[in-house]
C-alpha cells in the first residue's frame, strides 16, 4: 500500500515537470505583447469572447499553439487563451519570480548592489550570458541572476 502509494506521488512529480514550462527549455517559444493593451481570447477569432484583458507592455507569454494568425499562450500565472499575431513581439523581456531579487552593478553577486525587485516586476532585457542577465527596469539598469527571471531570456 504505501509502495504504491509513493510510486503514484513519484509518477504526479514526474508529469508535473512535464507539463509545468522551464525557462531552461530552448524549445519554449516565448514571446512578448506588443501594446499596452491586449484582448485574450477564448478561441482563435475575433468572434470568440474576451476572456482577459492585459495591460502590461512587452508581458512574456509562452506559445503553445498555432492556428494561422492566431497564437494560444499561457501566462506566468497560469492563464492562457488566444492572441492576434499583430498583438505580439520579439521583444525580450522577463517577471521576477523570486521575492527581492537583487540588480547588480556587474554580472557578480561581488558587485555593487543597485536595487531589489518584488515578485512579479516586469523587467527588459538587453542581453544575457551564461548565469545572468542585464536588464532595466524602473529606469534602473544592471545585472540579475538569470534563475530569477520568468520569461524570453535566451
Amino acid at each position: 500500500m504505501i509502495k504504491s502509494k509513493l510510486y503514484l506521488f513519484v509518477l504526479i512529480i514526474f508529469l508535473n515537470s512535464l507539463l509545468l514550462p522551464s525557462t531552461a527549455d530552448d524549445s519554449i517559444e516565448f514571446l512578448t505583447l506588443k501594446n499596452s493593451t491586449v484582448n485574450l481570447r477564448q478561441g482563435p477569432s475575433f468572434k470568440h469572447p474576451v476572456k482577459l484583458i492585459y495591460k502590461k507592455k512587452y508581458l512574456p507569454v509562452i506559445i503553445i499553439n498555432k492556428i494561422e494568425t492566431w497564437r494560444e499562450i499561457k501566462d506566468h500565472q497560469s492563464n492562457s487563451g488566444w492572441i492576434h499575431v499583430s498583438q505580439l513581439s520579439k521583444r525580450k523581456s522577463g517577471i521576477n519570480i523570486i521575492e527581492n531579487s537583487i540588480i547588480y552593478k556587474k554580472p557578480t553577486i561581488y558587485s555593487k548592489p543597485i536595487v531589489t525587485l518584488k515578485t512579479g516586476r516586469l523587467v527588459l532585457i538587453k542581453k544575457c550570458k551564461k548565469k545572468w542577465c542585464k536588464i532595466s527596469s524602473g529606469g534602473f539598469n544592471g545585472w540579475i541572476l538569470k534563475k530569477s527571471l520568468w520569461g524570453k531570456i535566451n
